[in-house]
């Protein structure tokens, strides 16, 4: 991720880019702007010094005051892990507690009521919207996995499931065991050549203290596992993960129609966010036609050191 800082300006602003898409950051609170660099510091974007072109994506954040008003004329539902949607059909807005978000034409504004705190959540998650759903209009969408290298066939294997079931878990066994990585929680899909590409979007791990669940420890495995971190992966195989209380650790083939479905499940955007739904919902069929799909029942065996790399190959 690149980052043009503009120090004589009241605003901060920003340059970073992913996949061939610019990002025009900027903020016009410099506290909040330095909390944006330090999450963005830890989300896979390459560094651009001097951008010889306009940005596609511009991304605006705004702190304290009353959040702005949303349109009453607007549909609104539930979204996953708290939050509401509002929405009239090519932008909308999302209300998140302390935070507002509104979309428009592939750019964002992000509102604080007040200045967010360093592990405050609610900062990692609105500036995750914004970038999400700007990057979507620009044919990247998000997909909430895991995503390995196989070493023998080069493929990205990804691990499909919702928090807690163990998705980071399985991809550090993996990573120790010496498997190319692309993120533990979050992948970017995207279209190339008629082939569909994941590539990380965090670049760090983050894995529950078994002392205290509360709490998770963060790293980069490549410098504490000499893990190699890849820009990019052919999917090749997808894992949906779920926690088993059987003995032993149980693999089993799903079929194309049952993988579209839970892809579907995985990606709530890809309907939500109804102005692009459909190039997203053909990027998630043609994922679920390149890849074998599997049921996999994670048992304890699979924290034995090697286990999870011997199943896979």
């Amino acid at each position: 991720m690149e980052v043009i800082q503009v120090s004589d300006r009241p605003a901060s602003q920003s340059f970073y880019e992913v996949a061939g898409r610019l990002l025009f950051i900027e903020s016009v609170d410099l506290q909040l702007a330095d909390l944006i660099d330090r999450l963005f510091a830890g989300w896979q974007l390459a560094p651009v010094s001097l951008p010889d072109r306009s940005p596609d994506i511009r991304i605006r954040f705004y702190c304290g005051g009353a959040l702005p008003e949303i349109p009453h004329n607007l549909d609104r539902f539930e979204i996953a892990e708290g939050g509401q949607c509002y929405t009239g059909g090519a932008d909308y807005y999302l209300a998140l507690g302390n935070a507002s978000v509104h979309i428009e034409n592939g750019s964002a504004n992000v509102w604080f009521n007040k200045l967010p705190g360093v592990r405050d959540p609610v900062l990692a998650r609105a500036a995750s919207f914004a970038v999400c759903a700007a990057l979507r209009r620009y044919g990247l969408f998000e997909l909430h996995a895991a995503g390995m290298v196989h070493p023998g066939s080069e493929n990205g294997v990804l691990i499909i499931g919702p928090s807690g079931s163990g998705k980071s878990t399985l991809a550090l066994q993996l990573a120790m065991a010496g498997w190319p990585y692309l993120s533990d929680d979050e992948l970017l899909r995207s279209l190339n050549e008629g082939t569909i590409e994941a590539r990380g979007f965090r670049s760090f791990f983050a894995v529950r203290d078994e002392s205290n669940g509360e709490f998770k420890t963060c790293f980069e495995p490549d410098a504490a596992l000499g893990s190699k971190r890849r820009l990019s992966a052919v999917p090749g195989v997808l894992l949906f993960i779920s926690l088993s209380s059987e003995e032993t650790t149980q693999l089993k083939r799903l079929g194309q129609a049952e993988s579209m479905k839970r892809l579907i499940r995985a990606c709530p955007w890809a309907t939500y966010d109804t102005a692009i739904a459909a190039p997203n919902l053909e990027l998630l069929s043609m994922l679920a036609r390149q890849t074998s799909a599997f049921d996999l029942f994670a048992s304890r065996d699979l924290l034995t050191p090697g286990f999870a790399s011997n199943l896979l190959i």
